[in-house]
């Protein structure tokens, strides 16, 4: 069967053409996508006239057999026929006659792709949105047991304040819940149908978009035909979506690398989620967290490359689109099997309550409280009572010790308005609970985040 554009050309194409032509290697992972569309196509095609039922039946029956040639493994891939779309319809028409050489009307490969395309991509936002959920469960009832486990809270990487080990880990359930959002709004903005729209401006035949549109799960038509086939902004906002992902999730690797080192041991991952060295055999490495920080760059460049793909295009189709779809199979790959392994990594990982609470007592943390102290129980500005704690922080340095460990004597020593009921506010573990604003680290607040969190996971979608 001659390729079925042909019909203009004097020449039979190169194998070099065909090869650099060819999108069939990997798009051939649209063919659900590709054999549902055409049967919502030949049943609107059927209603309005245009097939009798007798090939609308063929048409049915025909890709039903396809669908399970290619399921099976069976289904020649060859890539003389350049992309799915072909290589389907070829082999429908081998199977019915001439019925299949129908299915094509009113409609071109630029809406075709750009339908099952669109779809593949509102189905895998949909399955990542799930993934997310279950990394946020397993985050949340990690969270759950470490409410009074005391954690250095950090910024510049510096000792901070005192927090609970499960407050940390919820400011990452609250990124993703962002995370779901956006996958969320994306899917909502994107859920139009492009089908009917054919080359660019629309076809002739006396077609039912409206109805094509809801047998495929649609909730509305593209408006404009000439943007519909051109347009990948969905694709760009899926790519965009998992970057985004991706940076939170190669955040929490940068923590889980740090905590499991011999400087921090916090936690430590399990067996089963770390590698050895092949010279050094006392090495535990944590290369899970170490791959997750890579494959976000990997997802970076994909969104980059079809950026710079659609940034010059003229409307409405061109070839360069083609480029589209290897980028955001891969990224969608990625960001399944990392939302997977970064869960069991969690899941299985041991923390280490002990070493972090004596974290706590390196970096005087306590001194904000101190400083607020001064404020609420002694009258003292805040400046000044900065400068009070910045003089109690240099003694314990002094003394080798924290802050929290401090006598009383030292303080009064320091400025005598400072009482004795000074050292309740020193302790670690009292900072902590101490900070009861909404959102803040005390157990009260963070056990209200965690049955927000249980609420909110079972109310998504």
């Amino acid at each position: 069967m001659e390729k079925m554009w042909s019909g203009r050309f004097a020449q039979d194409a190169s194998s070099l053409l065909e090869h650099f032509n060819a999108s069939i290697l990997f798009d051939q992972k649209l063919y659900r996508e590709d054999i549902e569309g055409s049967v919502a196509h030949a049943q609107m095609l059927a209603h309005q006239g245009i097939l009798t039922h007798e090939e609308l039946v063929l048409i049915e029956s025909g890709m039903a057999q396809v669908l399970s040639e290619i399921e099976s493994g069976s289904f020649e891939w060859k890539i003389g026929d350049e992309d799915l779309h072909m290589a389907i319809e070829k082999r429908l028409t081998n199977i019915i006659g001439d019925a299949g050489k129908k299915l094509h009307t009113a409609r071109s490969r630029n809406d075709q792709v750009a339908l099952d395309f669109r779809r593949y991509v509102l189905r895998k936002n949909g399955e990542i949105v799930k993934g997310i959920q279950s990394l946020m469960g397993a985050i949340v009832d990690i969270a759950r047991l470490h409410t009074t486990t005391l954690l250095p809270g950090m910024t510049h990487l510096q000792h901070a304040q005192p927090i609970n080990f499960g407050f940390h880990l919820l400011a990452y359930a609250a990124m993703f819940k962002r995370d779901i959002e956006r996958f969320e709004s994306s899917y909502i903005r994107n859920n139009v149908s492009p089908i009917g729209c054919a080359a660019l401006a629309g076809t002739p035949h006396n077609i039912n978009r409206e109805m094509t549109a809801k047998t495929l799960g649609f909730d509305s038509v593209s408006i404009n035909c000439l943007d519909t086939v051109s347009d990948r902004d969905f694709a760009l906002e899926i790519l965009f979506n998992i970057s985004t992902l991706m940076m939170h999730i190669s955040r929490l690797s940068e923590e889980l690398v740090l905590w499991s080192s011999y400087e921090f041991r916090f936690v430590e991952l399990s067996d089963e989620y770390s590698t050895g060295s092949s010279i050094m055999p006392q090495k535990k490495n944590p290369d899970v967290p170490e791959l997750l920080r890579g494959k976000t760059g990997r997802v970076y460049g994909n969104l980059m490359g079809l950026l710079t793909v659609m940034k010059g295009l003229p409307l409405a189709y061109n070839k360069d689109t083609q480029e589209d779809k290897e980028g955001v199979f891969d990224s969608v790959e990625t960001a399944e099997i990392s939302l997977e392994i970064l869960r069991e990594a969690l899941k299985t990982m041991t923390v280490k309550p002990q070493n972090m609470e004596s974290a706590c007592k390196l970096g005087h943390l306590s001194a904000t409280d101190l400083a607020d102290y001064l404020v609420a129980h002694c009258g003292v500005p805040f400046r000044e009572a900065h400068f009070i704690t910045g003089k109690a922080v240099a003694r314990a340095e002094a003394l080798k010790i924290d802050l929290s460990e401090i006598a009383y004597e030292e303080l009064h020593a320091i400025d005598s308005r400072i009482k004795e009921d000074v050292l309740r506010y020193l302790s670690i573990e009292h900072s902590m609970n101490a900070r009861t604003s909404q959102g803040g680290t005390a157990e009260v607040r963070t056990l209200e985040q965690i049955l927000y969190f249980d609420h909110y996971l079972k109310d998504v979608k």
